[in-house]
C-alpha cells in the first residue's frame, strides 16, 4: 500500500480495505480527494449537460472528466489557461481527468490520418487542420489544469487481428513514453498511462509491462467495451489488473452499464467514466435498483409513483412518474435535467454501495443481491 496524502510530485493513493481482488481506496490531488472505487461524470466541453456544477456535486460526484478534443477546437486551451484553467472556468473546484483527445480525433475516419508522429485531424466544427501529438496532447491538458492527464493512445478499432492490435498496441506505447517525458510533474497532479492490446491476453501483458517499466502514476484500460460484450471484457480484466502495480490507481475507459461497474469492481478496478447516465437521461432513461426503465413508455402517464422507490435523489423525492413522463412527452427542458440528476445520484450510490460492501468484506453477497433486483425488473404498479 501507498502512503497517504500527497507526495511531493504526483497523486496520492492509498487502498483502505480489500475484498479479494476488490480495492477501496482514497486518491488525493491538489483539488481534493475521491473515494474509489469512483465514478466521474462526463462533463465533455466543460460542462455536465442540463446540470448546475453543484448539483453535480449533489449527486456524490467527486471527479469530472473533461474531453481535450473538444476543449481544444473551442474555447481553446490556451483561452482556458488565461482565464485561470479548468476548475475555475467551470466553477468546478474538485478534481478533474482529461482524456488525451485520441479516441474523438480517431473516430472521425476519413478526417484524420495516424502516423508514428500523432495524429493529423480536420476540425468537424470548421474543417481547419490540426496536429495533436503526445507532447500537444500532454501540453494542453496542462493548460487546462488537470489533475489526471491521459497519454495520447491509438484506439485499436474491434474488431482486429492479432497484428493489427500489436502494431497499434506497440505505437501506443512509445508514444506513452513520449508523453512521460512531456509530462511537468507536481504535487497534486499525475499522469497516467493506457493499457492497450485489443482481446489478445499476451498484448495485454505486454502493454501492461511496457508502461510499468516507464512508470506512470495510475493506469488505464483502454480499448474495451468497443463491441467486444460483456464476457471478454471481463476476461481481459482479469488478466490485466494483476498485471498492474498495487500501489496505483487503475482505470478503466468508458464503462459503463451498471452491471459492468460491478464485476469490474470485483475484478480490482478503481475508477470509472460513461456518458450512460447524462446521455441516457436526456432520452428518457433512467436507471433504477430495479433495472432501467424509458419514462416515454404510456404506462408511466398515470403513475404517481417516483422512479425509483429506494432512491433520495430530489427527482425521487420531489416529482412523479407521470409527471416525468409528461415533459419528456412534452420535450421541456425539465425532464433532461430531472432524469440526468438522478442517473448520476443513482450511479453514485451504486459507488457507495461498493465501497461499503468492500470494507465489510461482503462485495460477492452484495453483487449476488444486486443481480437478483436487475433481473427482476421494474417494481409494478400498486
Amino acid at each position: 500500500m501507498s502512503e497517504p496524502g500527497l507526495t511531493s510530485e504526483g497523486l496520492g493513493f492509498e487502498v483502505l480495505a480489500r475484498d479479494g481482488d476488490a480495492r477501496r481506496g482514497t486518491l488525493t490531488t491538489a483539488h481534493g480527494q475521491v473515494q474509489t472505487p469512483a465514478f466521474m461524470a462526463v462533463g465533455t466541453a466543460g460542462t455536465v449537460k442540463g446540470l448546475l456544477p453543484e448539483q453535480v456535486s449533489e449527486t456524490g460526484t467527486e471527479i469530472l472528466l473533461g474531453n481535450t478534443y473538444h476543449l481544444m477546437l473551442r474555447p481553446g486551451a490556451e483561452r482556458v489557461a488565461h482565464l485561470g484553467g479548468l476548475h475555475r472556468f467551470m466553477n468546478w473546484p474538485r478534481p478533474i481527468l482529461t482524456d488525451s483527445g485520441g479516441f474523438q480525433v480517431m473516430s472521425l475516419g476519413e478526417l484524420c490520418t495516424i502516423t508514428e508522429r500523432g495524429v493529423a485531424f480536420k476540425s468537424h466544427l470548421d474543417g481547419a487542420a490540426y496536429d495533436l501529438t503526445p507532447e500537444r496532447s500532454v501540453e494542453i491538458q496542462h493548460l487546462l489544469d488537470a489533475n489526471i492527464t491521459m497519454v495520447l493512445d491509438e484506439c485499436t478499432p474491434y474488431p482486429a487481428d492479432l497484428p493489427t492490435a500489436r502494431t497499434s498496441m506497440e505505437r501506443s506505447m512509445r508514444w506513452a513514453a513520449r508523453c512521460k517525458e512531456a509530462f511537468i510533474p507536481r504535487a497534486g497532479y499525475g499522469l497516467f498511462g493506457i493499457v492497450q492490446g485489443s482481446i489478445y491476453p499476451e498484448q495485454r501483458l505486454a502493454s501492461a509491462a511496457s508502461l510499468r517499466e516507464i512508470g506512470f502514476d495510475g493506469y488505464a484500460i483502454g480499448g474495451l467495451a468497443v463491441g467486444e460484450g460483456q464476457q471478454l471484457m471481463f476476461d481481459m480484466l482479469e488478466v490485466t489488473c494483476p498485471a498492474l502495480p498495487e500501489a496505483r490507481p487503475r482505470y478503466l475507459m468508458g464503462v459503463g452499464k451498471p452491471a459492468d461497474l460491478v464485476g469490474a469492481v470485483a475484478r480490482g478496478v478503481d475508477m470509472f467514466d460513461c456518458v450512460l447516465p447524462t446521455r441516457s437521461g436526456r432520452t428518457g432513461q433512467a436507471f433504477t435498483h430495479f433495472g432501467s426503465l424509458n419514462i416515454r413508455n404510456a404506462r408511466h402517464k398515470d403513475d404517481p409513483r417516483p422512479l425509483d422507490p429506494e432512491c433520495g435523489c430530489p427527482t425521487c423525492r420531489d416529482f412523479s412518474r407521470a409527471y416525468l413522463h409528461h415533459l419528456v412527452k412534452a420535450e421541456e427542458m425539465l425532464g433532461p435535467i430531472l432524469l440526468t440528476r438522478h442517473n448520476l445520484h443513482y450511479y453514485q450510490s451504486l459507488m457507495g454501495d461498493l465501497r461499503q460492501a468492500i470494507e465489510a468484506g461482503r462485495l460477492q453477497d452484495f453483487a449476488a443481491q444486486f443481480a437478483l433486483d436487475q433481473a427482476r425488473g421494474d417494481i409494478p404498479p400498486v
